[in-house]
């Protein structure tokens, strides 16, 4: 349902007939600030003796250059492409094994809008809002030597075995809101808050069987502020 009101919102941005042709690059500081949750760990539950539903992940914060580039299809309507330098981002346990960190990995989440720009009496400020898909799509996932220690301590593997980490892909919603300040005809600056549905699973295999799954539901608030070009 969600997607499909997504995908409605965009196809209508492209519909408009193209009046202006204004094509604008924002460039500056993005942030990735995770409001994650997670299952629990209930394999490594079984094995240390811990309560079930005890534990849990998390993923911390990133920050790296971001580039969105903007393309006017009507006074009122712009498409939005969100790009950004690969995130990196360290997942730890939490809840009875906090602090145990699990492994880390990178992503790249391009994410395409369809903007809505408020009329405004002064043109200086222009304000809007968004709404689109977001792909988020995770690559260099490794476990940390720490949960490999742990499950060496717990007598689950060996020093033999291969440890690894994967995260599977993710295709959500995306809410914006933000404005865009004009300084001169060309260069501008630009803020935008983004709400992103980012929802993956977690998976720590041993010499390439799956031993433990764990949903992770990342849903991000993504934050930019940066300086801005209209062609």
């Amino acid at each position: 349902m969600k997607k499909s009101y997504v995908a409605g919102a965009l196809a209508i941005a492209f519909a408009v007939t193209p009046a202006l042709a204004d094509i604008s690059v924002n460039v500056g500081a993005i942030g990735v600030m995770p409001n994650d949750s997670s299952g629990s760990l209930n394999v490594v539950e079984q094995l240390a003796s811990l309560p079930a539903g005890s534990t849990g992940v998390n993923v911390n914060t990133n920050t790296q250059l971001g580039l969105t580039f903007d393309y006017k299809v009507s006074p009122e309507w712009t498409v939005e492409l969100i790009a950004a330098t690969p995130f990196s981002h360290d997942i730890y346990a939490d809840g009875a094994l906090a602090g145990l960190k699990v492994g880390k990995t990178k992503h790249l989440p391009p994410t395409l809008l369809a903007q809505y720009h408020f009329p405004m009496s002064n043109d200086r400020f222009d304000p809007f809002v968004g709404v689109g898909l977001n792909y988020t799509w995770f690559f260099s996932e490794k476990a940390d030597g720490a949960l490999v220690s742990a499950l060496q301590d717990l007598g689950a593997t060996t020093p033999a075995d291969d440890i690894s980490l994967t995260l599977k892909n993710s295709w959500g919603y995306a809410l914006q809101a933000g404005v865009n300040v004009k300084l001169d005809d060309n260069w501008g600056l630009h803020f935008m808050v983004s709400k992103m549905d980012i929802d993956t699973v977690g998976s720590v295999k041993v010499n390439g069987a799956t031993v433990q799954t764990v949903d992770v539901r990342i849903d991000p608030v993504v934050a930019m502020a940066g300086v801005r070009y209209t062609f």
